[in-house]
């Protein structure tokens, strides 16, 4: 069951508009009663810092709150923070979602590289020790490339087989050339690189803040409904 509304009332007063706002993207797209677990994985590189400062990032692990107790009803997101390594593997709740992010990010150290396929073995870790039954829902931020770009996909490609959508979602200059493997990886091929299509991106701009709620949740679940109908085809979700 999703968390009720009176519960995100109480829980998390700040985040009912959004709990709101994600439920119509869901029913508009086919997805009410689905249930996923919801994953959340953060670029903690050096030209992330600006994102952190503005309030971006908080913005978005909100955002993905409000999704996640419509999918979910533990009121709790597992959280990747990731640069040249992993840089820490912790949650987001309902009851203490405010500040929170930068109360993380107090205790990390050094902004690092970016290094997409050690957050997505970190995912798929957690995934298949939590026992759980459900698909997987992750929004995979980042403001661009990794450095290693052939596990990156090879990562990508071997998780096809497994109950796990990923949803990456560009911050900064749409143009730049940086997100060009972003969407390479949107699009590889399906028998021949991977079993399955399960993934997607879309960018949300140099200032991901001013993208409204309701554009947001569409373009974040877009692609979901396609992916759980192929993979559930596939037994790959039952």
């Amino acid at each position: 069951m999703p968390i009720s509304l009176r519960k995100m009332e109480e829980t998390a007063p700040a985040l009912v508009s959004l709990y709101k706002s994600a439920g119509v993207s869901l029913r508009k797209h086919g997805l009410s009663g689905e249930r996923a677990a919801v994953y959340l994985v953060i670029d903690y590189s050096g030209s992330m810092k600006p994102y952190y400062q503005d309030g971006s990032v908080q913005a978005l692990a909100d955002r993905v709150l409000g999704l996640s107790a419509n999918l979910d009803d533990d009121g709790r997101v597992p959280v990747v923070f990731f640069s040249t390594d992993i840089d820490a593997e912790t949650e987001i709740s309902l009851a203490n979602h405010q500040g929170r992010i930068d109360r993380i990010v107090a205790g990390l150290g050094h902004m690092g590289r970016t290094s997409y396929h050690l957050a997505m073995d970190a995912v798929i870790d957690h995934y298949l020790d939590s026992g759980a039954t459900a698909p997987a829902f992750v929004v995979f931020q980042t403001d661009g490339g990794p450095i290693n770009k052939l596990a990156a996909e090879r990562y990508l490609c071997r998780a096809a087989k497994l109950p796990l959508f990923w949803q990456f979602i560009g911050f900064g200059d749409p143009g730049s050339r940086q997100f060009e493997f972003l969407r390479k990886l949107d699009e590889l091929a399906v028998p021949a690189k991977r079993c399955v299509d399960n993934a997607g991106f879309f960018h949300a701009g140099a200032d991901p803040r001013r993208v409204p709620d309701a554009e947001l949740y569409d373009r974040l679940v877009a692609e979901f409904p396609g992916w759980l109908a192929a993979a559930r085809a596939q037994g790959i979700v039952r």
